[in-house]
């Protein structure tokens, strides 16, 4: 499923649409080049999961955990982990736990993904820097499922 996006707001409305149909042990990997969108498009997750805290980007503390919605959100910058590291981290604990999981960088842990996931790539638009397109590509039934309940919600 490809979206297209005006702007940073458009990108939040529709990661809080998705947010309301999560559940525990859902997995989001976001995809997308270094200012795309990844963490703009996590703050509307955690608005959409009643989390009101301030979402911050987990570049340099690799996780950051929001405990204050309907879910916990585990929020995963796997970026520097791409010369290894990823097996020390425990990551299978927070994708089979109790909360949601959103890895951005998860092309340098493939080792450490599950088989199902909801893969959300965010491309810039090279002719208007506020426009993005977000790709969603799932994998597995239950994210199959979760993408056509999405596509009710934004008709």
């Amino acid at each position: 499923m490809k979206l297209v996006v005006k702007n940073a707001l458009e990108t939040q409305l529709l990661a809080e649409k998705l947010a309301k149909r999560l559940k525990p042990q859902d997995l989001i990997l976001l995809t997308g080049d270094l200012g795309a969108g990844k963490t703009t498009f996590t703050k509307g997750l955690a608005y959409g999961l009643g989390i009101m805290h301030n979402v911050k980007s987990p570049t340099f503390t690799l996780i950051r955990e929001y405990h204050q919605g309907r879910l916990p959100l585990y929020h995963m910058d796997v970026y520097r982990l791409e010369n290894g590291g990823a097996e020390d981290l425990g990551l299978e604990e927070y994708f089979n736990g109790d909360g949601v999981s959103v890895v951005e960088w998860a092309q340098f842990i493939p080792s450490e993904l599950p088989s199902t996931y909801l893969e959300i790539t965010i491309v810039k638009d090279n002719a208007n820097d506020e426009r993005r397109t977000l790709i969603l590509e799932p994998k597995g039934d239950r994210y199959e499922r979760l993408i056509e309940e999405l596509k009710q919600d934004i008709v």
